[in-house]
């Protein structure tokens, strides 16, 4: 998908979105619940004030945008009243018990540029509501798939504990036995309380990102339980694939440009003249006056006019003045623009080089853990059926079950440092995709799980 998620289509998604919030709210606070990732993202976008104050940004801006078309749309006012005291003497002006006013710009140069620039903001404001949306679902879904993955690490320590465990028993016995010295058994106890920490600190990051997913979502802290199959697989994008042009044009850009026309229209309406169109009716009346005392003529009750006008502007130092200040701003806004653009791209570059690196770094990481597992299959081996160099006085001795606790904690640590790899790799290449415009693409995929 390369354009924004039409109003229709976001309003479905945001009734399913409060309908998985409702029903996770009845569920028990103390039993988490599984929840897709689809889900999460919905309900952290429904409860972004981000992208609730972008909503609002967009609705205004389609206010302006009709407030500058609709002067070419005759406005009518009425009016009545009647005097509090009668009239006495010639007031200048007819006296009318109501009146009608119908008036409207015809043409103008410079309305257009307040057209186009107001068009330009909705356009810039539907682009920061997208963005905020993206960022939202990114900042979403990484703490989503980080939890996972935490949780798989999780398993892993608890089972390195196990392994740990039964290492302290085997040095006690070996200790007490006289077979190694006291520094073995207080190398495997502090193993233990490594690997313990290690799982503390594992509990805390899970505990945290439960709690940041709790306050994007709005559900109870621990009610979510990520569910691994819901989460698609992400592109092995680089920073060799080209920006999303379909994805549409940056907000500070449309931004810049609105102000650009804006100081136009504001520039112009100095010196070039503008048409427009007035008619009115009175309904006069005699009451509480004497006004046919100064007419050869009875005050007529029905009075209509109508014309078009040219107005030229001559002198006013107020539109210059404003003039001025307009151009200054869309200087301010052409060159926020381009920093911003210059930024993207340092951005993007950043992001490949460091991905090139990560790629190799999980690369590297499940290579050890292959190896590490494949130790544990050659221990068990030999701890069952010998190591096949004999009994002679040279012979190599079968491994302990001490070196078989130590091959399955190293396994089970290779393979958390995989995960992690894995999770890096993961974040960066999402933090690409949002930064070349592709985010949208990965969110339709996501959608359809």
């Amino acid at each position: 998908m390369k354009e924004r998620l039409e109003t229709g289509s976001r309003s479905g998604l945001k009734w399913s979105a409060a309908l998985a919030a409702l029903a996770l709210a009845l569920w028990p606070a103390a039993a988490g619940a599984q929840v897709s990732l689809t889900t999460v993202v919905q309900m952290a976008q429904r409860n972004s004030a981000t992208v609730r104050i972008a909503e609002a940004d967009v609705r205004k801006a389609e206010a302006g945008l009709s407030e500058s078309r609709d002067v070419l749309i005759p406005s009518v006012d009425f009016s009545t009243g009647l005097p509090v005291f009668p009239d006495v003497g010639f007031t200048g002006t007819p006296p009318s018990i109501w009146t009608a006013t119908v008036q409207s710009l015809i043409f103008g140069i410079p309305q257009k540029r307040y057209i186009h620039a107001a068009r330009l903001g909705v356009e810039a404001a539907e682009a920061n509501l997208n963005g905020a949306e993206q960022q939202v679902a990114l900042n979403a879904s990484t703490d989503y798939i980080e939890l996972d993955t935490v949780n798989e690490e999780l398993i892993a320590a608890a089972q390195q504990q196990g392994y740990a465990g039964k290492l302290v028993q085997i040095e006690l016995q070996r200790t007490e036995a006289g077979v190694d010295p006291l520094s073995d058994l207080l190398q495997a106890r502090l193993t233990a309380a490594q690997i313990k920490l290690n799982q503390l600190h594992l509990e805390t990051r899970a505990a945290t990102l439960s709690k940041e997913l709790a306050d994007l979502t709005d559900l109870p802290d621990g009610s979510i339980v990520p569910d691994h199959s819901s989460i698609p697989q992400i592109p092995q994008i680089s920073g060799d694939v080209p920006p999303d042009d379909a994805s549409g044009v940056s907000p500070a850009e449309l931004e810049a440009r609105s102000k650009e026309q804006l100081a136009k229209g504001d520039e112009e309406i100095s010196y070039l003249p503008q048409l427009e169109f007035g008619a009115q009716y009175n309904r006069n009346t005699t009451l509480l006056n004497d006004v046919n005392n100064f007419f050869r003529q009875p005050l007529p009750a029905n009075n209509f006019a109508s014309g078009i006008s040219i107005e030229v502007p001559i002198f006013n130092m107020f539109n210059r003045a404003k003039a001025r200040a307009s151009a200054a701003d869309a200087l301010r806004a052409r060159v926020q623009a381009e920093e911003a653009a210059h930024q993207h791209q340092i951005q993007i570059a950043s992001l490949s080089n460091s991905l090139r690196e990560l790629d190799t770094q999980e690369e590297i990481a499940s290579l050890k853990q292959q190896i590490a597992e494949q130790d544990v299959k050659t221990v068990t081996t030999e701890m069952e059926l010998g190591s096949g160099a004999g009994i002679g006085p040279g012979a190599q001795p079968p491994p302990s079950p001490k070196a078989e606790q130590l091959a399955r904690i190293d396994e089970r640590q290779k393979y958390e440092d995989a995960l992690e790899a894995e999770l890096s790799l993961s974040k960066a290449r999402l933090n690409l995709l949002r930064a070349l415009g592709h985010m949208q693409d990965w969110l339709n995929e996501l959608h359809t799980k």
